[in-house]
């Protein structure tokens, strides 16, 4: 077997709104594995989710892929991997069915209270580090523009309400899910079963990603959920 046929390509989509930038600290080692880029498509206003992961498959150029998901993009390659015959399928901040969301987006869901979200603000972004005020307010806008800028409303629209109303009733058992104990998107308190990262919030991908670059090499290969105390130990 050549060194190119035991590379694993492992695929990586960013979260909501995110774009490719969030991985941009994540180092895996070269000799392993390849890293390829997903990056949003603009949906149609009326796609299924299976639709859009049919769509999104067709980045997918190697088979046995590796699909790591943040957030939303967790959901999106849990959808995309219903289709592919994957390596190993891993989300990161994100939920695996619907009995790990937040009670607030199941209110939405059942109300549909989501509709009223003011997508349309998202095409503003780029004027909040020039209104923002204090070095954390100026810092957190500098943020939002380089790590969210996919603005378009038509996609936002799209994946709020895909997100809150994404009908998966059972986790699939394949998918590694590591989750941070600060997560305030998506409170640990309703997550099962996961790879505990003592003190990440919902965007440990990017301020984490010293914690990733040591364990997610492994966690590739396994699939193994570390002892939690030796985690802990060294988060």
């Amino acid at each position: 077997m050549s060194r190119r046929e035991e590379i694993l390509h492992v695929y990586l989509m960013p979260g909501m709104a995110a774009n490719s930038a969030i991985f941009e600290h994540i180092k895996l080692p070269e000799d392993t594995f390849e890293v390829h880029h997903l990056e949003w498509l603009i949906p149609d206003r009326k796609e299924s989710l299976k639709d859009y992961a049919l769509r999104m498959n067709k980045f997918i150029e190697h088979d046995k892929p590796v699909l790591i998901g943040v957030s939303f993009g967790g959901v999106v390659v849990q959808e995309m991997s219903k289709y592919l015959d994957v390596q190993r399928l891993i989300i990161i901040s994100s939920v695996k069915c619907r009995d790990e969301l937040p009670n607030r987006m199941r209110f939405a869901a059942k109300t549909g209270i989501y509709r009223l979200i003011p997508t349309g603000l998202m095409n503003y972004v780029d004027h909040f580090e020039k209104l923002a005020i204090g070095d954390f307010a100026k810092k957190r806008a500098r943020l939002y523009r380089q790590y969210l800028s996919v603005n378009n409303k038509i996609y936002l629209d799209w994946a709020i309400e895909h997100m809150v109303l994404w009908e998966c009733e059972k986790a699939d058992e394949k998918v590694v899910h590591i989750h941070g104990d600060k997560d305030i998107i998506f409170p640990i308190e309703h997550i099962g079963n996961c790879i505990k990262v003592k003190g990440g919030t919902h965007i440990m991908i990017i301020n984490r990603f010293r914690w990733f670059n040591r364990y997610l090499p492994e966690i590739i290969l396994t699939g193994k959920i570390y002892n939690k105390e030796k985690i802990e130990e060294r988060s």
